[in-house]
């Protein structure tokens, strides 16, 4: 392997060489590529999947407004634990104060300059898996296609010479467990502020949609109820 003899007995540093190793026989156009994907793309991505699960959450045909704010509340937890985990991932970070590999190993190619912080653990996989866990929480297939899209994530981070594969899965561990484990408790804290957004006049259509006929009935009950009243009396003479 072509990271051998820098990198010792080490498998982090071996497996660090082998999958950068990719970036130095694939073409330019590729690595450009890779490194808007692993910088940027990946991540607006996750952005427009939890916006894709909010339409089509709150589209469903026959919920309650309890049950569409639960929802609604679920997947407002997912981008919330993204940003408790990057919080979370501070202190982590000052503590273990682990170099950027292209610090300490030679050879290396950096797709992306300019990284003088420190390496454990890759924000971008803490990020990404927290998003896409707290997606499979509110909903299992956007949930599984979040999380394939967060294993990416963490490749793109190695591929682009950034972060040790340590880095990643420490990201992946620490995004998971805040997703998994506060859960219950930030969708028991949502599901009220769901519940208020869901019955407001002006706002409730960010947690159900209202369908036209419901709307209209709400709008006129009392004609409507002046009306059924006569077609009765016109059929009983």
């Amino acid at each position: 392997m072509a990271g051998l003899a820098l990198s010792g007995s080490n498998p982090d540093v071996e497996l660090l060489y082998d999958i950068n190793g990719l970036a130095k026989e694939a073409p330019r156009w590729f690595d450009r590529t890779m490194e808007f994907v692993g910088e940027y793309g990946l991540l607006l991505a996750m952005v427009l999947l939890v916006l894709a699960c909010w339409w089509s959450v709150r589209r469903r045909e026959g919920v309650t407004g309890e049950e569409a704010a639960g929802s609604v509340a679920a997947l407002v937890w997912a981008p919330l634990a993204a940003a408790v985990a990057v919080l979370v991932n501070v202190p982590i970070r000052g503590f273990v104060e682990r170099p950027r590999p292209f610090f300490e190993h030679e050879g290396l190619e950096v797709l992306v300059a300019g990284k003088s912080d420190f390496s454990f653990v890759s924000d971008h996989a803490t990020i990404a898996m927290a998003l896409g866990v707290g997606l499979f929480v509110a909903h299992r297939t956007f949930g599984l296609v979040g999380i394939g899209l967060a294993l990416l994530e963490g490749f793109c981070r190695v591929y682009m010479g950034v972060h040790y594969p340590t880095d990643v899965v420490g990201g992946f561990a620490l995004g998971t467990a805040v997703a998994l484990l506060l859960s219950p408790l930030a969708t028991a804290m949502l599901t009220p502020v769901m519940t208020a957004v869901e019955r407001s006049p002006r706002a409730g259509w960010l947690v159900r949609r209202r369908s036209a006929a419901g709307g209209r009935e709400a709008l006129i009950p009392e004609a409507r109820r002046g009306a059924t009243e006569t077609e009765e009396r016109d059929l009983a003479a």
